[in-house]
């Protein structure tokens, strides 16, 4: 089974939610097209939730992931000409959500402008994002 996306974008922002099993080429892809709706909506904020992604990844493929995010971040940025580097806040629930945030850590230092939360509207927050403009996005 794959990881299913459902994306929603708004004025400068996109919500995307997350379901179904983890693997790490899935998460890959669904960040593809993450990038991809960025590119096209020319959006610099971005609410990925994840709630309800099933698994438990390994410590290495959270450092494959995080790496990968930041790379492909920084791919598109060199790409498409974008008002502002990106910002993304993950909302997602243990054991999917490492309460390290080594992934995070990892993205972070490669230059992403990242964060995990595990509170929906601590992410909207630190988005600066209004959360009624997404209230039933997907």
């Amino acid at each position: 089974m794959n990881l299913l996306l459902r994306k929603r974008a708004e004025p400068g922002s996109l919500h995307a939610t997350v379901t179904g099993p983890f693997t790490l080429d899935e998460a890959k892809r669904t960040f593809l097209e993450i990038l991809e709706a960025i590119a096209q909506h020319q959006i610099d904020k971005v609410l990925i939730d994840g709630r309800e992604i099933e698994g438990e990844p390994t410590t290495i493929q959270r450092f494959i992931y995080g790496e990968f995010a930041a790379t492909a971040t920084r791919t598109l940025g060199e790409r498409v000409a974008l008002p502002k580097t990106p910002q993304f806040a993950y909302v997602l629930q243990e054991p999917v959500l490492d309460p390290m945030r080594f992934g995070e850590t990892v993205a972070v230092n490669r230059g992403m402008h990242v964060k995990a939360f595990d509170d929906l509207e601590d992410a909207f927050r630190w988005l600066g994002v209004d959360d009624d403009t997404h209230k039933g996005a997907d």
